[in-house]
């Protein structure tokens, strides 16, 4: 994807943020506390937090959150932590957020195990790292003294993983906020911004009939297995789009009970993504009418069978990520991109990713992701791990990028 250029304005707001004391004073803090932020990573890595049930830690990062200075701090119906560090008043308000949930069940060892600079724990970078980085923009801000014209909420998600659909991020714009601006802290990578949202539909599709046996009934009972064998065949060759990039999958299937039986239920779990929604609704069409046509195939493939046996299909969507793109002079991709020059960091990478910032990505909201510092290896595996290299970049990027959009105490920020 080709590389945004920084706009003159933006290198001007982010020479007269790096010249500021007290801007100085946080990016400082920052670097020195990196040994202490590292051992706060590992604290929230080791609470177990599976989508749908991260109450334990969002718990402590409301705890946390206040120990560092918010009095405003709530969590929400959703389950997500919100806390507001205000401004003026009369600023815009952005959103700092990184989610609080894991891909790994309840039970699963999460002790943390370090190796030199290599922190060896299920979820210890995603999305650990995410949660230490935002505390550490608060810290840093708090013990820097700087002040902002508009506000900062800072925001623990729920359900940002798998069948989550960022159900927390969706709650966030639900209308009963106002939110200006919005920032993921989602991956490890500085040297990557990610402008664009991956949208991804995800179906449960489950084709069912009466079954029967193998034998005595074959001629008059359709098959479920074989009528999904047909709908697998019908999409496997889709031709679909380079550019946007566009996929789908069959993720899972599951269905029969023996070896002699015909089936009378199976199940699939179908994803689809594209960064461009009408091109992912069309691919939807297509996909979901192969299955009709398959059931209709099978169907129609033993006339003996009378309507009790039939086959019907049940569709379930299970996941609905919106997409989008922000373009080149959105003012979040802006504050970012020129964060990353007053830090010296080469934008190695720029492209669509699917994270929290898809929701208001759909609704043209300025928002972007960007990397929280160190690398994660492995990641989504139980051998996952994290390098803790400089991991002092992320959120001295964040921060700067923070301030450029709300604007330090009596200046417009580019949210504004």
């Amino acid at each position: 994807m080709e590389k945004p250029m920084l706009c003159d304005c933006m290198k001007k707001r982010m020479s007269a943020l790096c010249a500021d004391d007290a801007v100085k004073a946080a990016l400082k803090v920052c670097e020195d506390e990196a040994e202490f932020a590292m051992k706060e990573q590992i604290h929230i890595s080791e609470i177990e937090s599976p989508t749908f049930a991260e109450a334990v830690r969002a718990e402590e990062i409301a705890r946390l959150m206040k120990a560092y200075g918010l009095t405003d701090v709530v969590i929400d119906p959703s389950g997500n932590v919100v806390g507001r560090r205000p401004g003026t008043g009369s600023g815009p308000v952005l959103a700092i957020a990184a989610h609080l949930d894991t891909v790994f069940p309840a039970g699963t060892d999460l002790k943390v195990r370090q190796e030199g600079n290599r922190y060896y724990g299920p979820g210890i970078g995603d999305n650990a790292s995410g949660l230490r980085s935002m505390l550490q923009v608060l810290r840093a801000l708090e013990k820097g003294g700087v002040e902002t014209e508009g506000d900062i909420l800072f925001v623990g998600t729920v359900g940002e993983e798998g069948n989550g659909d960022i159900r927390g991020a969706k709650a966030l714009f639900d209308g009963s906020r106002r939110i200006d601006g919005f920032m993921a802290l989602d991956m490890c990578d500085v040297y990557t911004v990610q402008n664009g949202a991956t949208g991804a539909h995800r179906w449960r599709l489950s084709i069912e009939g009466e079954g029967g046996h193998s034998y005595l009934d074959y001629g008059r009972v359709p098959s479920a297995i074989h009528a999904m064998c047909r709908a697998g065949a019908l999409i496997a060759d889709l031709d679909l789009p380079e550019n946007p990039k566009t996929t789908y999958t069959i993720g899972t299937i599951k269905g029969g009970t023996t070896v002699n039986t015909i089936a009378a239920r199976c199940e699939v779990d179908v994803d689809m993504r594209s960064v461009d929604l009408p091109t992912l609704e069309a691919l939807e069409a297509k996909v979901l009418a192969a299955f009709e046509e398959a059931v209709r195939l099978e169907n129609a493939h033993w006339p003996l069978a009378d309507e009790a046996h039939q086959l019907k299909l049940v569709k379930t969507q299970i996941g609905n990520r919106p997409a989008g793109m922000r373009p080149a002079d959105c003012p979040a991709v802006q504050s970012v991109l020129g964060a990353m020059d007053a830090l010296n960091l080469e934008v190695k990478k720029i492209k669509p990713s699917s994270t929290d910032a898809n929701k208001p990505m759909s609704l043209n909201i300025p928002s972007v992701c960007i990397g929280t510092g160190g690398e994660t290896c492995l990641e989504h595996s139980l051998k996952e791990y994290f390098v803790a290299d400089r991991i002092w970049l992320g959120p001295q990027t964040a921060l700067l990028a923070a301030l450029a959009m709300v604007g330090r105490r009596g200046e417009k920020g580019a949210l504004a």
